[in-house]
């Protein structure tokens, strides 16, 4: 470990890792138990659109993915309160639009198959230090205003209609939530690529959960297993000469397919 840490690029990988994994962990919580798991993968689409818009105009990627992504889910969630429908079906409609979007851009560019096949995929091990900072910025502002509204989200999640009762803005935190989850899906697509990285917001949460008695061991839990699966990964990517981004999202399956069994075992007793 310590020859891997004298590497200036693993030290940018684990920097950004750690801080993006405890945002995606954070915020899956909070959306697996509203029954918005979904909108990380909508988002991702969305993304894809943001990359190929950047690599286009030949302008910073993270930029415009943001950009595009937080003006998309604020699309979502305004169709699905002005027009009445689910949010799975507000999801799917911005998620194929951006996809065929990107299609386009990409068909215009004609010369960054390369630069969009590292978005696609993941590359964190060539994460320049300018994204790594601003990914640890963005990463820590997700996990400040989580930490900030925490009560309000907890209220909101397990109970919307009383929360508005109590007076809580309900409208106002599911535009936060769904702005904090273009953020992090933007974020997490660095480290493992547009294709995975819904699977870095719902893995490890949903392992969280297998196991936790309450919420705040269920937040513990999610973060402690998506920090493991960045270093897990990272080391297995390394010592196996594997890709990075599914080593990392794989460890999380099986961190998640282990609590799994665990629940099982416990609840047949």
């Amino acid at each position: 470990m310590e020859a891997f840490l004298g590497y200036g690029f693993l030290q940018r990988a684990l920097l950004a890792g750690i801080f993006i994994a405890v945002a995606c962990a954070l915020l899956g919580v909070f959306l697996i138990l509203r029954r918005d798991a979904m909108i990380g993968h909508g988002m991702a689409h969305v993304t894809f659109a943001g990359i190929a818009l950047g690599l286009l105009l030949s302008v910073v990627p993270l930029y415009t993915a943001l950009a595009v992504t937080v003006v998309s889910v604020v699309g979502i969630i305004k169709i699905k309160k002005k027009a009445g429908l689910y949010g799975d079906t507000a999801i799917a409609i911005f998620s194929s639009a951006g996809f065929a979007l990107g299609i386009l851009f990409v068909s215009l560019g004609r010369s960054f198959n390369v630069d969009l096949f590292s978005y696609l995929f993941g590359d964190i091990l060539a994460i320049g230090n300018e994204e790594v900072w601003l990914s640890v910025f963005l990463a820590l502002v997700v996990i400040f205003v989580i930490v900030l509204n925490y009560k309000k989200l907890l209220f909101m999640t397990f109970d919307s209609e009383s929360a508005k009762a109590a007076g809580i803005k309900v409208n106002r935190l599911d535009m936060l939530v769904g702005i904090l989850t273009a953020v992090t899906v933007v974020l997490g697509m660095k480290v493992v690529g547009i294709l995975l990285v819904s699977a870095m917001i719902v893995l490890p949460a949903a392992a969280g959960l297998q196991l936790a008695g309450n919420f705040k061991r269920a937040i513990l839990l999610s973060v402690a297993v998506s920090v493991v699966s960045v270093l897990g990964g990272l080391v297995c990517s390394l010592c196996l000469d594997l890709p990075a981004s599914g080593t990392i999202v794989f460890a999380a399956f099986i961190i998640f397919l282990l609590f799994f069994l665990i629940k099982l075992r416990r609840d047949r007793k």
